[in-house]
């Protein structure tokens, strides 16, 4: 208890456990861990499981070793040997489970292998991972993880001086200097010009208001027209449905102008026989009941 982690995880970032499918998938009797791992940070191997069923003379004696290499460095970082010794039958089954130590990263498994030592084969086996994935192996996945730091924004620095100054606009020099020159030629018209300009602008705003009136005028109509439309339609399908329940459809009685020819039929004969075959029929199938 002593070696327990002081902190506790919440729900949501809690480790959690699995398992790998098959990883023998052929006759190789190989694999690459990269093909039956998940992908997430923080996962390591807990347990192999695993089976096979052996094959050989009764007098010979054969080594299994179940293996993975070390990827990050040599030798195996994994190997369990089963060893069958002599007068051990061939078609013996076996089922494994070898726990692992744990904490060593996914990274160091390299590719896995069934190998056979000696005269013999094996048969029907199966290789399985057990392994652990713990969130919190990058701490910033989640505030509650041991470790957390709070990010912290990095701002760049604006060097001021290189930013656009409009007061030293070559344009806006431009324009303030062409309105101050309208306002100049503004204050030099005379008092005949200013009187000019006001009538026309008079004259303007008498022609807006104008062919404002006008265009609601229009509207006007407009709408008296399309008024005068809807209450036409609504007459004219009034008078149609009238006049079509009050037409009349001729009628009469219509009178049968079948005759039959002869009216006795005679008996079918071959319904004659087929009624004697079945009566027949039904009366042996009594009788055989009896005779048994």
């Amino acid at each position: 208890m002593a070696l327990l982690p002081s902190y506790s995880y919440s729900e949501s970032i809690a480790p959690y456990f699995g398992s790998t499918g098959n990883a023998v998938t052929d006759q190789s009797l190989r694999w690459s861990m990269g093909d039956i791992l998940p992908d997430p940070p923080g996962l390591d191997i807990n347990g192999v499981i695993y089976s096979y069923t052996i094959n050989k003379d009764v007098d010979d004696q054969v080594d299994v070793h179940v293996q993975n290499e070390n990827a990050l460095g040599t030798g195996y970082i994994f190997r369990e040997t089963d060893r069958w010794m002599p007068g051990s039958l061939s078609g013996t089954g076996i089922n494994k489970v070898v726990p692992v130590v744990p904490g060593i990263p996914r990274a160091a498994w390299g590719e896995g292998s069934i190998e056979v030592e000696g005269e013999g084969s094996v048969s029907d086996p199966t290789v399985r991972y057990t392994y652990r994935v713990d969130p919190c192996f990058d701490p910033q996945f989640d505030p509650n993880c041991p470790g957390y730091k709070t990010p912290v924004p990095d701002i760049p620095t604006i060097d001021l001086s290189s930013l656009y100054d409009v007061t030293n606009d070559e344009n806006v020099n431009l324009n303030r200097e062409t309105e101050l020159t309208e306002e100049s030629d503004e204050d030099e018209k005379t008092e005949e010009e200013l009187a000019e300009e006001e009538e026309e602008e008079e004259k303007d705003r008498e022609q807006r208001l104008e062919d404002a009136l006008a265009e609601a005028g229009r509207s006007e109509m407009f709408a008296q027209a399309l008024a005068q439309s809807q209450i036409l339609a609504s007459v004219n399908a009034a008078t149609n449905m009238n006049s079509y329940y009050s037409t009349s459809i001729a009628g009469g009685t219509y009178k049968e102008n079948v005759v039959l020819v002869d009216k006795d039929l005679p008996n079918s004969k071959r319904g004659l026989r087929n009624g004697l075959a079945q009566q027949l029929l039904h009366e042996k199938m009594i009788d055989m009941q009896y005779n048994r």
